[in-house]
């Protein structure tokens, strides 16, 4: 039974890419930044089956991007780094509710220099500067916040902490040097050159990284988006995720 149904899955996103292949059109993706290199890839791959979509990325803070959609920027597909910001817009209606669901997971982690005499998250509050991406709009800042309070030592890092855009540029602040440490996920630790994974922020300490995906209310209406979205539930696209450090269950 589970090779028939996997059978039948298979080829039903062999119709759809058949479909999209006869009438292609651009694909808007936005999702958040610590997604780039994996959704980037999946892109890739799905365009070289169907050599006349086109995809317009946006990539950028979860909270950010949620903004611009509600503000009117084209988007076919959302993917956050956290239920909050796909629930905003589904409550909103740019959702279409119907086609959400989990895509994949990811670990907080802190990075610094290898030489950097810490181990815990008790430790950080014996350094300078310490960069999060923004709680207000990047998951990663907030998911950093609620360990923070968790392990009781929010008020003795508030004077400490440099906020970023997003998590990329959390990596960017550890990496040249301009703090001593940051708190990102493990899959943007992996493209570090000058900094490595010091500590795994225990899970009891923050919500699981959840990562939804979801087809706006005008992408469900668009055969190429709703396409793109069964290839990411498909087995290749697990493979990718996997490549790139991420979690699938």
């Amino acid at each position: 039974m589970k090779n028939i149904t996997k059978s039948l899955f298979l080829g039903f996103v062999a119709l759809m890419l058949f479909a999209v292949s006869a009438q292609a059109a651009d694909i808007n993706l936005s999702a958040a930044a610590s997604m780039k290199d994996a959704i980037s890839e999946l892109a890739n791959n799905f365009t070289k089956k169907n050599p006349g979509v086109k995809f317009q990325n946006n990539f950028g803070a979860s909270g950010a991007i949620a903004k611009q959609i509600e503000n009117g920027a084209p988007a076919d597909l959302f993917f956050s780094a956290n239920l909050q910001w796909m629930d905003y817009l589904k409550d909103k209606k740019f959702m279409d509710e119907k086609n959400i669901r989990t895509f994949a997971f990811n670990t907080l982690v802190f990075v610094g220099k290898p030489d950097l005499k810490v181990k815990t998250i008790q430790d950080v509050v014996k350094l300078d500067k310490i960069a999060i991406g923004s709680p207000k709009s990047v998951p990663a800042g907030e998911y950093a916040a609620a360990a923070f309070k968790k392990a009781g030592i929010d008020k003795q890092l508030e004077n400490k902490l440099v906020m970023a855009k997003d998590v990329r540029a959390c990596l960017m602040y550890a990496d040249s040097g301009e703090v001593s440490g940051a708190f990102v996920y493990r899959t943007d630790a992996a493209m570090a050159k000058n900094v490595k994974i010091l500590f795994t922020v225990s899970q009891e300490l923050y919500p699981r990284v959840t990562y939804p995906m979801g087809l706006t209310t005008t992408g469900s209406k668009k055969v190429e988006a709703v396409a793109f979205y069964k290839f990411l539930q498909s087995p290749e696209a697990e493979k990718v995720l996997l490549k790139y450090g991420f979690l699938v269950k």
